[in-house]
């Protein structure tokens, strides 16, 4: 008995010890906790949404920092002012890390990068060309082809690149402000930023650190936590705290679904075909009432599409556009004249191409995708148009003549006549021959209210020998 318990307490003890030497979360084990967010691709409203919900996740867990890692050409100006608001505001010191080799951190994530408390590269990286780019216009900033008049009056010293229009010029000028503001809040260069806006200059990782527009460059992310560990930062609220990040217990922070619902919708590409098969599901249910299942879809994929739309900067023109151009395929289809469907499709056409106001990376309509949609509308009223051809070559059928050659199924029977049913009514039929209730027969003609029936003609096939 005494050798049972003594069994029993080591096993207890060595159960113990086992979960004692476990690896546990940083908050269980006492230690600082490094949170890695990780932006991979185009800035959008995924994004913003993702970076928001790891910060407020961060705060919640008393996190010692959060890693943001980018590889990003770019993207939405509303997102990224939407990421910077965030990290300007969060109690949690935020790193910007441009990793791994080959990464680059362009346009919005420049901007980004600068906002963050820590700005960090890994060798191998670029920063830069944060010039905002619109639709239909040239990169503001640069030099055009032929120079402007009165640049050979200018002295070399003050002669400097302009934007030509005043929309490029409130825009660039504003993007200057909002750079510079993070640069002098940072305390980083500000005017390697303005240039970078300007001029879309770009600097390597080395260049950047030179150029005092980073502030470390670590080779991967046990040599950053090594090189943070005593540095101090200001956060939100003026407050400055000394980072302990030597001993971090590093965790990765996944996407919630709602990142990852919106990263799909958001696609630019996934919008417009969640639009169109809306619409069209939407004309389907009109055209045969009761079908239910394509006007539940369609409304359901209408309903998306308009919210991802209004999550993205799109030109209400653009969309105005390619309506009139779908209502007027669908008059195409109805009332065929050449002139209608062919204004039809150039509408559609323009209005897809002006849907998005601005060509930030990963944010345009592929060419694929407008032109299958188009060819889509237009074989849809190729074949409502063949159809509506058919019925109007098609001798007419009026009362009865129209009942002429109908399947009908006898009711009751005695003698020569009895009643039958047949288009959804029950008739008085007369006939020469003796039928069977329940027998299928055909209408042969139509004597004022009754019908003439007659033993339907047997199928190919059938009877017959071998």
């Amino acid at each position: 008995m005494q050798t049972m318990k003594a069994t029993l307490v080591a096993a207890i003890g060595v159960v113990a010890l086992i979960f004692c030497l476990l690896p546990g979360s940083a908050e269980e084990s006492g230690g600082r906790l490094a949170l890695t967010v990780t932006i991979d691709g185009a800035i959008g409203p995924a994004s913003a949404s993702y970076v928001k919900e790891a910060l407020a996740k961060a705060s919640e867990r008393h996190a010692e920092i959060v890693l943001l890692r980018m590889n990003t050409p770019g993207g939405l100006n509303s997102s990224m002012r939407e990421i910077i608001a965030d990290v300007l505001a969060s109690p949690v010191p935020v790193i910007g890390y441009v990793a791994p080799s080959g990464a680059h951190a362009a346009s919005a994530g420049t901007y980004i990068l600068y906002a963050t408390h820590i700005a960090v590269m890994a060798p191998g990286t670029n920063i830069g060309a944060a010039t905002p780019v619109q639709i239909g216009g040239p990169l503001p900033g640069l030099p055009s082809g032929e120079p402007e008049k009165g640049a050979k009056d200018r002295k070399d010293g003050d002669q400097k690149s302009e934007p030509k229009d005043a929309m490029t010029a409130k825009a660039t000028n504003d993007a200057v402000a909002f750079i510079r503001s993070l640069a002098e809040l940072r305390n980083r260069n500000a005017e390697w930023a303005e240039k970078a806006v300007r001029e879309a200059a770009t600097l390597s990782a080395n260049g950047a650190l030179e150029a005092h527009a980073i502030d470390l460059v670590a080779r991967d992310q046990a040599d950053l936590l090594r090189q943070l560990d005593g540095r101090v930062v200001e956060v939100a609220g003026g407050k400055t705290q000394r980072l302990a990040t030597k001993d971090a217990v590093v965790e990765v922070i996944d996407p919630g679904w709602i990142s990852r619902f919106l990263a799909v919708i958001t696609d630019p590409n996934v919008a417009f075909i969640l639009l169109m098969v809306g619409i069209y599901g939407l004309i389907f249910e009109f055209m045969s009432p009761g079908a239910v299942a394509p006007g539940v879809v369609g409304a359901i994929c209408l309903m998306i599409g308009l919210y991802a739309l209004n999550l993205l900067p799109i030109n209400y023109a653009g969309l105005a556009l390619m309506l009139i151009g779908i209502v007027l395929l669908t008059i195409e289809a109805f009332n065929p004249t050449v002139v209608i469907g062919l204004g039809g499709i150039i509408a559609f056409v323009l209005g897809a191409l002006m849907l998005f106001r601005v060509e930030a990376p990963g944010y345009h309509l592929s060419w694929w995708v407008i032109g299958v949609t188009a060819a889509v509308f237009i074989g849809f009223a190729l074949v409502v148009l063949g159809s509506l051809r058919r019925i109007r070559k098609a001798p007419e059928r009026v009362g009865a003549q129209a009942m002429r050659g109908l399947p009908a199924k006898v009711l009751d029977w005695n003698g020569n006549e009895g009643h039958v049913f047949t288009h959804g009514e029950r008739w008085q039929a007369r006939g020469a021959e003796t039928f069977k209730p329940g027998e299928t027969v055909e209408v042969a003609s139509v004597v004022e209210l009754t019908l003439l029936i007659r033993r339907a003609p047997a199928r190919t096939g059938e009877g017959g020998t071998s």
